[in-house]
């Protein structure tokens, strides 16, 4: 999400000459803290610059970051890709956000803000309400950034799966999904970001499983894997709805990769409810982890409860990072020998489908779409 609207402001500000704006995240208490580590090496390698800051930690720790003596000035969250909060011409910029910074895969957000209540989550206060991107707007933005080269596109958003309940017909993801691929049908590769499992619609779930330009990657916004932390996190979802759902998808696409968003230690949490939670990640068979040791955000409900002690939170984070990285490695280890498709980024490495990491051959140009047959697991990368 955020990639997606620094590439249109970095297009908006194009004329802009010796500006530095750190588009922040406050999502946990960690991302605050590299926000502000941010700014202050932002201030250091531009000494002259003038610095701003938009984003949901500019917007949540207003004060805060507003008196940082390093910043200064501070451009609203819900204006932030609006020109006239910069100053800067209201016509269109010299170039499109995609050819501002053309990449292999563009990231679309098509989605904004959350109408949900998750006791630990702030995004909320940041953001607002769910707010989507028209089919036609959509389809424009897809447009543009395959004009500039792209070879994938990342749907993405706050919650995702919530596009197109503002909208006149209230449509659904598979709706989109649907349409993006109907209107470009020489669209190689299309990816979601992370969706929320209980609003997985009939024909999202049915592209997913049937469509083969969709592809086999699904990483859930899981959060826990114990059916009481759920209930307090107020999630919509318990444990034995994401098995049903990934049990369903691999029956239908065996080769689907699940990723999934886990908090350790999140307030009430006992050793039998972590239990649940490193349960799952076997249980799933989660290979895209991303663990988070749960920080309090301020004005959240779970932020007055009974807190786990940090030690405590810190151990769980790392025995759910050490099973996750245990379950990744095996199922690298049964991806030697397969011959995938991979679509080479710039850097020298490149995305399978289903997301695993590959180095590639030397002088592989950016862009291309190539079978590699894996030999091996290096570093994390395959072979």
């Amino acid at each position: 999400m955020n990639i997606a609207e620094s590439e249109r402001m970095r297009a908006m500000l194009a004329g802009e000459q010796n500006l530095v704006v750190v588009n922040s995240c406050a999502v946990t208490g960690e991302a605050l803290r590299q926000t502000r580590q941010t700014i202050r090496r932002a201030r250091r390698d531009h000494p002259d610059a003038r610095l701003v800051v938009t984003g949901c930690a500019a917007e949540i720790d207003r004060a805060e970051i507003g008196a940082m003596d390093e910043v200064d000035g501070l451009v609203a969250n819900a204006a932030k890709l609006d020109p006239r909060a910069w100053n800067a011409p209201l016509n269109a910029p010299p170039k499109t956000h995609a050819e501002a910074l053309a990449r292999t895969r563009a990231f679309v957000a098509v989605q904004n803000g959350c109408d949900h209540a998750c006791t630990f989550c702030v995004i909320p206060q940041g953001r607002g309400v769910s707010r989507s991107l028209s089919v036609a707007e959509v389809l424009r933005e897809v447009e543009a950034h395959l004009a500039a080269g792209a070879r994938e596109v990342v749907l993405t958003g706050v919650d995702l799966t919530s596009w197109g309940q503002d909208l006149d017909g209230i449509p659904r993801l598979g709706d989109l999904t649907g349409a993006i691929l109907a209107a470009f049908p020489a669209l190689p590769r299309l990816r979601l970001s992370s969706v929320d499992g209980v609003e997985i619609d009939p024909l999202l779930l049915d592209l997913i499983a049937h469509e083969q330009r969709v592809m086999p990657h699904l990483h859930l916004s899981l959060q826990h894997g114990a059916d009481l932390i759920l209930k307090r996190m107020k999630r919509r979802h318990l444990h034995g709805d994401a098995v049903q759902l990934v049990a369903r998808l691999r029956a239908l696409r065996p080769d689907i990769a699940i990723g999934a968003d886990l908090i350790a230690g999140f307030p009430t949490e006992s050793k039998a409810h972590h239990a649940d939670n490193l349960a799952i990640i076997d249980e799933l068979d989660i290979v895209h982890a991303h663990i988070f040791p749960f920080s309090p955000r301020p004005g959240t409900p779970a932020a007055r409860m009974p807190q786990v002690p940090r030690a405590v939170v810190k151990a769980r984070a790392a025995e759910l990072r050490a099973r996750a990285a245990a379950r990744r490695a095996a199922w690298l280890t049964r991806l030697v020998g397969e011959t995938l498709p991979v679509l080479a980024e710039r850097d020298g490495t490149g995305y399978a489908p289903n997301y695993a990491r590959v180095a590639l051959p030397p002088a592989t140009p950016a862009g291309a779409v190539i079978d590699i047959t894996i030999s091996g697991i290096e570093e994390g990368l395959l072979r």
